[in-house]
């Protein structure tokens, strides 16, 4: 039996998925704050701040590997009266039961795994976001399901005003 904490877990995933899978065809970019922009979505309201890697770095046993991926882009995504929620796809569909390892400054946080999105822990979400709000860069660190280690860096130049923008946008 699926308790209520994973019921609605499992909703806010394929709720996101839905919403991260819009927001990288969307053309609605109302911002660009330096590396990161702003997009709107009215139908459902949906507002999110998204920027793609500065460097990437791929490796299978150890050694740099040249590997084909998808869209690469680490996302800060609002709904109206919803607080901020963070999601990142690699571009590729991770190692199953694997986390995403998200560093920014000194701090580590794991984000879980659905196909090619992973997710913030709701208890994580304004953690993580204060924590851009203070840092230089976050990267992530992944594992593919074919075995391959990847390594986003993501500047957070323009963070702060892109996602206080989008969260604004969705009051």
């Amino acid at each position: 039996m699926i308790s209520k904490l994973a019921r609605g877990l499992a909703l806010a995933i394929f709720a996101l998925a839905a919403s991260a899978a819009q927001a990288q065809e969307s053309t609605n970019r109302v911002a660009a704050n330096t590396d990161w922009s702003v997009f709107v979505e009215d139908n459902p309201k949906e507002c999110w701040s998204v920027s793609k890697p500065k460097e990437t770095v791929n490796t299978r046993g150890g050694k740099a590997v040249a590997v084909n991926r998808g869209d690469i882009l680490l996302f800060v995504s609002y709904r109206p009266a919803g607080d901020g929620q963070v999601s990142f796809t690699g571009g590729y569909p991770f190692q199953p039961d694997s986390t995403v390892a998200l560093t920014i400054g000194g701090e580590t946080f794991q984000l879980f795994i659905n196909g090619e999105w992973a997710w913030a822990r709701p208890e994580d979400d304004a953690k993580i976001i204060a924590a851009m709000k203070r840092g230089a860069d976050a990267v992530a660190v992944a594992m593919s399901a074919r075995g391959t280690r990847t390594e986003d860096k993501f500047s957070l130049l323009g963070f702060t005003a892109a996602v206080d923008d989008a969260g604004a946008r969705c009051k």
